[in-house]
């Protein structure tokens, strides 16, 4: 399956998140999504952006988005990260991979020349028609969450 670009339909799924909750993408139908995928709860670079996102959230639902995050991690980790970090911000778990796949972020990496199956770091902003209006692939955290909040308030603001 392709992995999706701006102007296509947002996959849809239904998944567990941190507190016993459940997220869907079809539930959020009429209000704005920014959607993250992140390799691993507890990572530096993983929970610079969790954090980031989440000092960001008020400003964000100014303008109606709502911010949520996805990593393979279980919903027990995702609980003791979001405890950790104070983190405001949904984790949502795809231990099985379907909906990371269908994003096209479940991908083949290397490290010190050692090749392994991970998730890119890419983030979505999802209308709320459920179309994706803009994605950023192999994002750098430093300034993410800031050029993310600029195109939602270019989109929502």
């Amino acid at each position: 399956m392709a992995a999706p670009v701006d102007g296509d339909s947002a996959p849809d799924f239904s998944l567990p998140t941190d507190g016993d909750g459940n997220f869907s993408l079809k539930e959020m139908k009429g209000k704005p999504v920014v959607l993250f995928f992140y390799p691993k709860d507890n990572t530096s670079g993983c929970t610079a952006e969790a954090v980031a996102f989440s000092e960001k959230k008020p400003e964000f639902e100014k303008l109606g988005v709502t911010i949520a995050g996805m990593s393979p991690n279980s919903v027990k980790d995702h609980d003791k990260f979001r405890d950790k970090h104070s983190l405001t911000v949904t984790l949502i778990s795809d231990e099985e991979k379907s909906t990371l796949d269908a994003y096209g972020v479940w991908k083949e990496k290397s490290m010190y020349g050692r090749k392994y199956m991970g998730v890119e770091r890419s983030t979505f902003l999802i209308s709320a028609d459920g179309k994706i209006l803009r994605s950023w692939r192999k994002v750098k955290v430093p300034g993410h969450v800031d050029e993310v909040f600029e195109a939602a308030h270019e989109a929502f603001g």
